[in-house]
């Protein structure tokens, strides 16, 4: 047995890819558009993780899916989670569960995927402003 991927539906293509590329840093692997079906597949990956992958399905015709808390998370790990986190913010992406403890954060894609990152190794020491930043809706 082999891990292939994890399937997530998505409302808005190319917000997805901003987010998950352009702000995240994942890099898109291979697309597929099926016209009789009518929706695209992308699979995305960590650079240099290509063995686990992302497969964003985009249906074309509108679906609404819900606040997805059903879903669980897709977890990251990082080589400097104030870093990331950094650069999430910066990018306009909120920091739903900050790195307080200087191992673990959480943020939401546009259709609200609950993505985990966790710090590689051992936890950073603690630093502001993340150590009393205060949690921000669900995650």
């Amino acid at each position: 047995m082999k891990y292939l991927h994890t399937m997530v539906r998505v409302s808005d293509l190319e917000a997805s890819l901003d987010f998950y590329c352009n702000k995240l840093g994942l890099v898109e692997l291979r697309r597929h558009d099926n016209e009789s079906g009518r929706y695209t597949l992308v699979f995305l990956a960590a650079p240099g993780d290509e063995a686990a992958q992302v497969e964003l399905t985009w249906n074309w015709d509108a679906e609404e899916y819900g606040s997805a808390r059903n879903f669980g998370h897709l977890a990251y790990q990082v080589d400097d989670i104030y870093a990331a986190c950094r650069r999430l913010m910066d990018g306009g992406v909120t920091i739903n569960r900050p790195p307080r403890d200087g191992r673990m954060a959480f943020v939401r894609s546009p259709d609200r995927i609950s993505i985990e990152l966790l710090q590689k190794g051992e936890a950073l020491p603690q630093r502001e402003p993340w150590a009393s930043m205060p949690n921000s809706g669900e995650w």
